[in-house]
């Protein structure tokens, strides 16, 4: 879970800081974030793996995210992480027990929420040619040295949705996320982003803050 979180947390940085001189490109990333910001919230089923063909590392994974405005719920891997926009739950089923943490409010703080929504500069963006006629693909390289050495994002075409998006780190890692199920403008309460410990009985509470 923690490598899925890491890389997330990394495509969220590219997504808040993507610009480049490919009109086309920054026009379509403009677009894609317009259209998702217009939404009440968002709420997608994604497939995730990990490939390292020279360490012989190939992980499958399946999770699910839930978005509105800067609160989340995030589920994959036996782990669930909670976000009201103040505070972070990250709850491990494994172990039952979950870590409490103060989000930090700060303008560059990377969140889940950014993953779908925020784009800026820092990175390089161009069009390149995809294998899908449905889908606009956009390649993005970082302007510093980052841990990562490029990613590529699929876009729908015609709804303007994040499909998929791989990241290429210099360890000779690939991670792939590719969205399953997108939906938009699903009812949601306060109550999905917070974490109630009545539901998960005997669960240890680490407070963190």
């Amino acid at each position: 879970m923690r490598t899925i979180l890491t890389s997330l947390i990394i495509f969220s940085s590219i997504l808040a800081f993507s610009q480049g001189k490919d009109n086309k490109a920054v026009a379509l990333l403009d677009e894609v974030s317009k259209t998702a910001k217009s939404y009440k919230s968002i709420k997608v089923d994604f497939t995730y793996s990990m490939v390292n063909a020279k360490a012989k590392i190939n992980e499958g994974k399946t999770g699910s995210l839930l978005v509105s405005g800067d609160k989340y719920k995030m589920s994959a891997a036996g782990q669930m992480v909670i976000c009201d926009g103040k505070t972070i739950w990250t709850y491990i089923k494994e172990s039952n027990e979950v870590q409490v943490n103060t989000l930090e409010n700060k303008d560059d703080a990377l969140t889940p929420s950014k993953l779908l929504t925020s784009y800026n500069t820092n990175y390089k963006s161009k069009m390149i040619k995809g294998d899908n006629p449905a889908l606009e693909s956009v390649e993005l390289t970082p302007n510093t040295s980052k841990n990562f050495t490029k990613a590529i994002l699929e876009i729908d075409k015609a709804k303007k949705q994040v499909k998929s998006f791989t990241l290429f780190d210099k360890s000779g890692n690939t991670f792939t996320y590719k969205i399953k199920t997108y939906l938009t403008d699903t009812a949601v309460t306060d109550a999905d982003f917070t974490f109630d410990a009545k539901k998960f009985p005997g669960v240890e509470i680490i407070d963190m803050r």
